[in-house]
């Protein structure tokens, strides 16, 4: 196969968000397409019409988007095997079931659904696995075309032959085989004339020239139903590779209860793309030697699947928050700036840009997601806690801060070292006058204007605030002890 003939895909649901777990697949599809300059393409699988999510498709695309992993084929830019949204694609279905019913491979069912739930409580009452029992299999073809010509409600079913053994090469997992006796007749057609996933997805990846199923650990007992399907049409079945599972720490499967799994969350979070691209690429994947940290263009030359373990991996949150810590501290201000804007809170659009984008900068150190910057941006312009009681040397200094910064000219938010030696010089004349010394002085001038004992720097803050609402602080502080006076 030439490297241009290789084609994966990336089939969702529009059942709701997109899971970690589907970036991850979807980002090895990205990945080993692109290594070997093959195509992307993206389809939706939108057959199970109870569980659809208004807009899921579009969320979708939007954190794609956003995470820098491009289609060639989707349902917005369209391609040459269109169209990519299953709903859309209903008549091939019906056209290929009656393919597979007049060749013998599929049948009509007419069992009802509470024939189906007493079938299989039966079955789970005698601790078997619960499977069709194939009775409408040992219909006549004339008895099944006359309760279809009367009517009679009916989905069709894959033929599964019996005594046969299924083998199959698995890029990942090697060769792995399955008996025919441990094979449901599956559903393929429901009676809305919707198909299963078992029956739409052979058909679209034949169709639309899929080389590489790459995908969940989850599929691989369905895996002989669709080998089988491909028989049955007479067609040459893709390459199949299934990814590892993702795991909790504690081991369990990360599964859509298992609290924050969705993309979205990670992005809300301030986790920047790149950090969660590195991050689940290494998801099971191990590079060549010990590197952690690569960007996109770099993960399409590094990947293979022969890379990928059979082991799970586990999702590991402190680790997640470190690498995006890492990714912070190289950032430049303008793409902080660009990342943590966008969390700001309504309450900032009162201030000016240029000062919250001074706090910004000023408290990003240290920080392992955006989020953290944000929440520190928040409180940094956060109102006044309670106000303490001061002694007469406090008060006094803080008259002559008061007096001294109406002195000093706006805008403050880029002249932080100039208010830092004003405070120097308030503090030594103040420290001259009274009794009070060094960090006393400090405390009684961050508790005025914070009533906080800790924080940013005090000069940074100042300059995030501007002189106005430094001295709205400071007289609100002061007017607190004189209106505590009058009361006594």
């Amino acid at each position: 196969m030439n490297h241009s003939d290789i084609r994966t895909r990336y089939a969702p649901s529009p059942t709701g968000y997109l899971h970690v777990g589907g970036l991850r697949t979807a980002l090895y599809n990205y990945l080993f397409a692109r290594h070997h300059s093959g195509k992307l393409i993206l389809r939706v699988e939108d057959t199970d019409r109870t569980r659809l999510v208004e807009g899921a498709v579009e969320n979708f695309i939007d954190v794609f988007h956003w995470l820098g992993i491009e289609f060639d084929e989707s349902p917005k830019i369209g391609g040459p095997y269109g169209p990519y949204v299953q709903s859309e694609r209903l008549d091939l279905y019906s056209v290929k079931i009656r393919e597979l019913a007049a060749s013998g491979f599929a049948y009509p069912c007419f069992c009802s659904s509470e024939t189906l739930d007493k079938m299989r409580a039966d079955q789970e009452a005698l601790k078997r696995p619960p499977m069709y029992d194939k009775r409408c299999r040992k219909l006549s073809k004339s008895e099944a075309d006359e309760k279809i010509a009367s009517g009679s409600p009916h989905v069709w079913r894959m033929k599964v032959p019996d005594h046969e053994t299924i083998h199959i090469h698995d890029l990942i997992r090697g060769d792995v085989q399955f008996e025919s006796h441990t094979i449901d007749d599956q559903v393929l057609l429901k009676s809305d004339g919707y198909p299963t996933y078992h029956l739409a997805n052979v058909v679209d990846d034949h169709e639309m020239r899929i080389s590489h199923v790459i995908r969940g650990e989850e599929w691989l007992p369905s895996t002989p139903k669709h080998v089988l399907l491909y028989r049955f049409f007479g067609w040459a079945p893709p390459q199949f590779a299934h990814l590892p599972l993702l795991l909790n720490p504690d081991r369990s499967k990360m599964s859509k209860l298992s609290g924050d799994v969705a993309v979205e969350a990670y992005r809300e979070k301030g986790i920047l793309p790149e950090t969660l691209l590195n991050f689940v690429a290494l998801l099971g994947w191990h590079p060549q030697d010990e590197r952690e940290f690569f960007t996109l263009e770099e993960l399409v030359k590094e990947f293979s699947l022969e890379r990928v373990n059979k082991a799970g991996a586990v999702f590991d949150m402190q680790k997640l928050r470190w690498m995006n810590g890492e990714y912070i501290a190289k950032k430049s201000s303008d793409d902080i700036w660009e990342s943590v804007c966008a969390l700001l809170p309504e309450e900032l659009e009162s201030v000016a840009t240029e000062r919250v984008r001074f706090a910004v900068e000023s408290l990003r150190a240290g920080a392992e997601t955006c989020a953290d910057i944000r929440d520190k941006v928040g409180e940094a312009y956060s109102a006044q806690g309670d106000i303490p009681e001061f002694s007469e040397q406090q008060f006094a200094f803080l008259n002559s801060t008061l007096e001294g910064f109406a002195h000093i000219e706006t805008p403050l938010w880029n002249r932080f070292e100039e208010i830092g030696a004003k405070f120097k010089e308030i503090a030594n004349a103040s420290g001259k006058a009274n009794a009070l010394q060094g960090k006393q002085l400090w405390m009684t001038l961050r508790l005025a204007l914070t009533g906080r004992e800790h924080g940013p720097e005090l000069a940074k803050l100042v300059a995030m605030w501007g002189r106005e609402e430094t001295m709205n602080r400071l007289s609100a502080a002061l007017s607190a002890r004189t209106a505590s006076e009058r009361a006594s």
